[in-house]
């Protein structure tokens, strides 16, 4: 798979107004019209999504030990908001807050809640704290649990031990889909990570896991009826298996049991886990399980390659009558409205191929091939739907006619789910690149594994989940919204919480909060104590939006021996604050106004700070000498022109490490260093990285650039003034069977004086191993 808010206080606006003013940072949040505020609002409640309505009050109320939550003893719904909401309680806060199945006889305070029929909606729900004790009335199970997790992040925004702040809140989602994607089929997760993934949701009040489970590279749900689908499908060979220790089977996969447990917990917090069993394409480990289900009926292994592969189901009634019977355990362990049958990057050459497969679709009267995926998912879209249940898909199920009645996943944009919306179709918004959190956060050197173009924290803040083009009855056809973690990149459950975290808080406000009260610098002001609350929780959580760049003119630094510096943050919030000995800078350290010069050389270290004094990012490093200065990293390298595709991986296709990562151009082996200082430079080297070349490409395989060599393996040619101007540097590369992965290469050079272009093509066979640039140093004087 390729695959703003209201009561914000005017106090808090002066305020944060000042200091980002000071910190030549974003303006300040604006004040948007609703209730209105009460003289005791300091600041905004770390409230994420952000609620639909919030009107404060005189008072507050002191959630101590022993305050019961009162639950019908009847009324398991309540019983297990109030539960969930005690367990919260005990292990953020260490609050003692006892069940009780009835109000104490004599009035003191409580927590209670409460079946109320007025409140309108599915989800919503009316939270009051009062002097007296605090109230969450819903009419339903959902409501009276998204109810008490508004209720637990009241009480983590405020100290601990401080009370309550008066106020009533009346909620509800924009939106009844609010889906994450996990895909464990690339990289697996442990059950215990998932629940952990499913318990930050609920925190989040998200309502959708989307579960993929089934692709090329693994199948990972226990089929009872069919053993060789796990005992085989489940485990591949990886590139380049037992070299340098790498192991020799990567896989696993999920017993019928831990998915009912799995389920069973996300019910409890109100999350549907929808299962997707990809067809007809993404299909190489069922068929390696099962040669009969493919169309050559020849045995094949797992794939161990990214990417489109070609294999594909045999559209046969037999393979029909098999993937029905995966279905009935399918639905026996996910009790979804949904099934999830993917639909997408079906490569048809197999089909074009086959005679059999050709002379069904002329039977069956179809007019393509495309025709024909839309017959095969039919069948199976009937099954489900003989059976309760809906099929949903993704955008690619538009292109030989939606099945019955699907719902459609748009991932190629937005198209799709404006073409579904316009016939009558359900959709869900998750589009690609927009809300795919395997997308780099940032393009700073330390951020690891992903897909460029970015995705920063404000770009899933600002998407809108109904597309223009929808007039009012069709865009009621638009579910909601979610965001997909594609795990290629992502071998560990780290690199998950990486992508994952803070981005959810966006996607959360984004399909939960109506659009009047969406606020981006509001959201950055509750965002503090969100990631405190990450913190207690022990979440890997990215930093990327805080952290700070230091930057400066590299050139004019040669020149004079001293730079002129700048600092800065994604985000543009925050206090920056720095050092200039290599100390730790905290909360005292010197705050950043304007840009500052230093002597070379100088390390400087710095770090953002919230309104309140917490630190944002972890401080971030620049040592600035000559040396430092003529050194490129190779992910600073740009393209050569012609292929602006990047992907930043890892040595290992399944390293469980954050770092090293290497920037590949995978179509054009090419890249450049525009405007490189070379006067007075003598002598070029260059490290690389030698990486497994597991990308399956399909027909875009013929857009891969193929550079002409003169040797067997290849050379690593460095250009001056263009990749068509003089050679400056030639070194051939040696045999991988026989030589490390990491590349040295040294050569006395004679470019022109004064800033011009290098370019550095890797001329190796396109069938080989993939070559990154670890770095690029320009050396001066023998140096």
């Amino acid at each position: 798979m390729t695959r703003r808010p209201l009561l914000h206080r005017l106090a808090l606006l002066a305020g944060i107004a000042l200091v980002l003013a000071a910190c030549a940072i974003a303006p300040a949040p604006r004040a948007v019209p609703d209730a209105p505020a009460s003289p005791a609002a300091e600041a905004p409640l770390s409230l994420i999504p952000q609620v639909a309505r919030l009107v404060r009050a005189p008072g507050q109320f002191p959630l101590r030990d022993g305050v019961p939550l009162v639950a019908a003893a009847g009324d398991r719904g309540a019983v297990a908001a109030a539960r969930w909401l005690a367990d919260a309680a005990q292990r953020s806060r260490a609050l003692v807050l006892p069940l009780a199945p009835s109000a104490p006889a004599t009035p003191s305070p409580a927590v209670r809640f409460v079946r109320d029929a007025s409140i309108v909606g599915d989800e919503a729900y009316r939270l009051s704290v009062a002097p007296d004790g605090v109230q969450i009335r819903a009419r339903t199970d959902a409501g009276l649990f998204y109810g008490a997790v508004t209720l637990w992040q009241l009480l983590t925004a405020v100290p601990a031990g401080a009370p309550l702040p008066a106020l009533t809140i009346d909620d509800a989602p924009r939106f009844a889909w609010r889906g994450l994607m996990l895909d464990s089929a690339r990289h697996l997760q442990t059950p215990e990570e998932i629940r952990a993934l499913i318990e930050q949701m609920a925190e989040h009040k998200l309502n959708v896991l989307h579960w993929h489970l089934t692709d090329d590279q693994g199948w990972r749900i226990q089929i009872k009826r069919y053993p060789a689908l796990t005992r085989v499908g489940a485990w591949r060979v990886p590139p380049d298996a037992g070299r340098d220790g790498e192991p020799k089977r990567y896989g696993g996969f999920y017993t019928q049991q831990q998915i009912r447990e799995i389920v069973a917990y996300a019910a409890a917090r109100h999350i549907t886990v929808v299962p997707e069993i990809d067809l007809p394409g993404h299909a190489t480990a069922a068929v390696a399980a099962y040669p009969r289900l493919g169309v050559t009926g020849k045995r094949i292994a797992v794939s161990p390659d990214w990417g489109v592969n070609t294999t594909l189901y045999n559209p046969s009634p037999a393979t029909v009558r098999f993937m029905q019977h995966v279905l009935d355990e399918v639905m026996a362990l996910f009790p979804s409205r949904f099934i999830h049958l993917g639909g997408d990057e079906a490569v048809k050459d197999q089909w074009q191929a086959s005679p059999a497969v050709q002379a069904q679709r002329r039977r069956l009267g179809l007019a393509s091939d495309d025709a024909l995926q839309s017959w095969f998912m039919d069948q199976l879209g009937s099954y489900l739907a003989a059976h309760g249940r809906r099929m949903i898909g993704w955008d690619e199920i538009l292109d030989g006619g939606v099945p019955g009645n699907a719902a459609v996943m748009s991932w190629r944009g937005n198209k799709g789910a404006v073409a579904a919306a316009q016939k009558g179709h359900d959709v869900v918004l998750s589009p690609a690149p927009d809300l795919y959190f395997d997308q780099l956060q940032s393009d700073r050197a330390d951020e690891t594994t992903g897909r460029i173009p970015v995705k920063s924290l404000a770009d899933i803040y600002a998407f809108e989940p109904v597309p223009k083009q929808l007039d009012a009855a069709q865009a009621s056809h638009v579910l909601g919204a979610q965001a997909n973690v594609w795990t290629e990149h992502m071998p560990s459950f780290a690199h998950i919480e990486h992508a994952v975290f803070p981005r959810l808080d966006a996607l959360a406000e984004v399909t939960w909060t109506p659009v009047a009260r969406r606020d981006w610098p509001d959201f950055l002001a509750r965002l503090p104590v969100q990631l405190a609350r990450y913190r207690a929780a022990g979440i890997g959580y990215a930093d990327s939006a805080f952290a700070p760049s230091i930057d400066l003119d590299a050139e004019a630094a040669l020149a004079s021996g001293r730079a002129v510096i700048t600092l800065a943050n994604q985000a543009r919030f925050g206090t920056l604050r720095y050092t200039l000995d290599g100390s730790e800078p905290g909360a005292t350290a010197r705050r950043y106004v304007a840009p500052f010069e230093v002597m070379l050389p100088a390390t400087i270290r710095a770090t953002a700070f919230a309104p309140d004094g917490i630190e944002l990012a972890a401080p971030r490093t620049r040592v600035i000498d000559r040396r430092a200065l003529l050194t490129r990293s190779g992910n600073a390298l740009l393209n050569c022109p012609g292929s602006a595709f990047r992907l930043r991986v890892q040595p290992e296709a399944d390293a469980t490490t954050l770092a090293p990562v290497y920037t590949v151009p995978l179509f054009n082996s090419c890249q450049q260093w525009p405007a490189a200082p070379l006067d007075g430079i003598t002598a070029l080297r260059v490290t690389l990285q030698r990486l497994p070349n597991n990308y399956a490409l399909a027909h875009e395989a013929s857009l891969v650039v193929q550079h002409p060599h003169a040797t067997p393996f290849g050379e690593l040619v460095a250009h001056v003034d263009g990749c068509d101007g003089k050679v400056l540097a030639s070194w051939p590369l040696p045999d991988p069977a026989h030589s490390p992965r990491a590349l040295h290469f040294d050569s006395s050079i004679a470019p022109p004086a004064g800033k011009h272009d290098l370019c550095f093509v890797i001329t190796a066979p396109t069938d080989g191993p993939l070559h990154a640039f670890d770095r690029v140093e320009l050396g001066e004087g023998g140096k």
